[in-house]
């Protein structure tokens, strides 16, 4: 598992006293907060120039959708991990955060050391839910996977299949070419190429695809 000291954090909350309170606990607990953000536009573009590994995002930011700005943030940066942190645990917003790219999503009563390891776990590419939501979230990808008028999924190649399990595990593409002994362009290939079977938009996705069909496993 990533070292804490090595992750890199941003802070996404149109609450001051909030986003400054999470920032320090997760600052005195070893993490590197590099920036804090109060609305989707500003989330991101001071995202774009801090790179953030993780980003804790607020769907409610001043009358704008955090999802808005999950969208943005991936669209540009589509190797960074969101972690959601809301006060809502309605289902659509719930299944909007993940859809839009989010790697999981946490109620704000979590607590410091359950927020800590939601952190590090999703730094490592691992999607962290706050419990009763991993089934909601597993139970709509099968529903629309099982509807009998939805497109076929595209048959992956053997190497296109072997590269998803070790995104599923968190690795980048260096990681991954070092492991297959294959350039990490010719990785970046590979995923563009699932990327675009699937249609799906970012690692994210591959990630919940992977762990909803047993991929992700050792």
């Amino acid at each position: 598992m990533t070292e804490l000291e090595t992750i890199t954090v941003m802070v996404v909350d149109d609450h001051p006293i909030w986003r400054e309170g999470v920032a320090r606990d997760l600052t005195e607990r070893g993490l590197t907060v590099v920036a804090t953000a109060a609305d989707a536009d500003a989330a991101v573009r001071i995202a774009v120039a801090a790179r953030p590994r993780v980003v804790l995002m607020d769907l409610n930011l001043d009358g704008t959708s955090g999802v808005r700005a999950i969208e943005g943030i991936l669209q540009k940066l589509p190797e960074t991990r969101i972690l959601v942190l809301s006060a809502s645990g309605e289902h659509t917003d719930v299944l909007e955060a993940v859809k839009a790219g989010a790697t999981g999503y946490l109620l704000k009563s979590a607590g410091a050391d359950e927020l800590l390891a939601a952190v590090q776990r999703t730094a490592d590419g691992f999607p962290v839910f706050t419990p009763g939501l991993a089934g909601l979230v597993l139970g709509e990808y099968r529903r629309l996977a099982g509807e009998p008028d939805g497109p076929a999924v595209p048959a992956l190649t053997e190497r296109e299949t072997e590269v998803l399990r070790l995104v599923a595990k968190g690795l980048t593409a260096r990681q991954i070419g070092e492991r297959l002994v294959l350039s990490h362009r010719t990785i970046e290939s590979h995923v563009q190429s699932t990327l675009r079977k699937l249609q799906m938009h970012n690692r994210a996705q591959l990630v919940r695809y992977a762990i909803e069909r047993g991929l992700a496993g050792d």
